[in-house]
């Protein structure tokens, strides 16, 4: 009893203390500016020493050197490469990232279009593998040694190794080939009909969420039958709380950390994953548009939609590091510390 007073006493001691926390997400924030900015120069350098030239592919075998210099300027292409790289990253702050080199459409309208599909899809990717994940590593913990936990474990290493767009594959040949219960491809706006939006996200959003789920309930398996064993557990089992209050109350709140890294380490996966995934299912993504971009060698489109990845995947573990922050007390020890 002494031990899980003396526990939730520091706890109580580390909530009232609310000043700490946004030290450390400033530096979080520090890190990701640092990471964008780096990124950008990246995919901007790359695009630029790509060797394409717009101006002689628009322009055709029949372009004089002076139709291809006038062009050349049109886009800018003549001026410096940091002074490019200033001017294009400067318009992308307020949201001009361009345009097409070959339809002239702003690479902007061109990744709102597409971006909804990613976005819905990675959603509900991410919310399967938090069911699916969490559920399986809380019930692995509970019964750890035993056989759900040797299932568990075994499924996992399975499925970690398990391709996604091999998944996609047996579910369109099982669920709409053979059984005809789910479209085997295309794309319906939630906007426009909820449930036709579901059956046709459902099967892409599984296909990605697999990998995640089994990561997520690794680490989430490991970090509570370590928590499990704590003393402050163990005092509040003496005192005869419910078990599901001491696991989701108490032990589940300070094992989610790794659990938590393990989903933010997922986002780049489930968006590198989906550019085979789309070209299963035929969605009209931000992948596609990117594969169908690098084959006609339209590096703005390349380069906006490169952006615009890099500042979801940064956004989503800055998220995920301020949910760290507030749930993880050793975190929060390590700042006060510093402090």
């Amino acid at each position: 009893m002494t031990t899980l007073t003396t526990h939730l006493a520091r706890t109580r001691r580390k909530a009232v203390r609310p000043a700490r926390l946004p030290r450390s997400l400033g530096r979080v924030l520090a890190t990701a500016g640092t990471v964008f900015l780096l990124s950008s120069a990246l995919t901007f350098g790359l695009g630029a020493l790509s060797g394409a030239n717009p101006a002689a592919a628009v322009l055709g075998e029949t372009a004089t050197p002076a139709d291809i210099a006038r062009m050349n300027h049109q886009f800018g292409l003549d001026r410096p490469l940091w002074e490019q790289y200033v001017s294009w990253l400067g318009h992308a702050f307020t949201g001009d990232l361009g345009r097409s080199w070959f339809t002239t459409v702003p690479v902007t309208t061109s990744i709102r279009q597409a971006i909804p599909v990613d976005l819905s899809i990675a959603g509900l990717a991410l919310l399967m593998a938090v069911v699916l994940g969490g559920a399986a590593g809380v019930a692995a913990a509970l019964r750890a040694g035993g056989r759900l936990d040797r299932a568990v474990t075994a499924l996992c290493a399975l499925l970690g190794t398990l391709p996604g767009f091999v998944v996609a594959i047996a579910l369109v040949t099982v669920f709409s080939l053979k059984l005809g219960w789910l479209p085997s491809g295309g794309y319906v706006p939630l906007d426009m009909d909820p449930a036709q939006w579901l059956r046709y996200t459902v099967m892409p959003a599984f296909a990605l969420s697999l990998e995640a789920a089994a990561a997520i309930a690794r680490q989430l398996r490991t970090s509570l039958v370590g928590t499990l064993r704590e003393n402050y557990v163990t005092g509040a089992v003496m005192r005869g709380l419910p078990a599901r209050r001491v696991v989701l109350g108490h032990a589940l709140r300070n094992a989610a950390g790794p659990a938590l890294t393990a989903l933010g380490m997922s986002v780049p996966m489930l968006l590198g994953g989906a550019v085979v995934t789309q070209q299963i299912f035929a969605l009209p993504g931000l992948a596609q548009l990117t594969l169908q971009s690098a084959e006609q060698h339209d590096i703005p489109v390349i380069q906006g939609t490169l952006l615009v990845t890099i500042a979801v995947v940064l956004v989503v573990n800055v998220a995920v590091n301020a949910a760290l922050l507030t749930l993880n007390p050793a975190a929060r020890r390590r700042e006060v510390t510093r402090g």
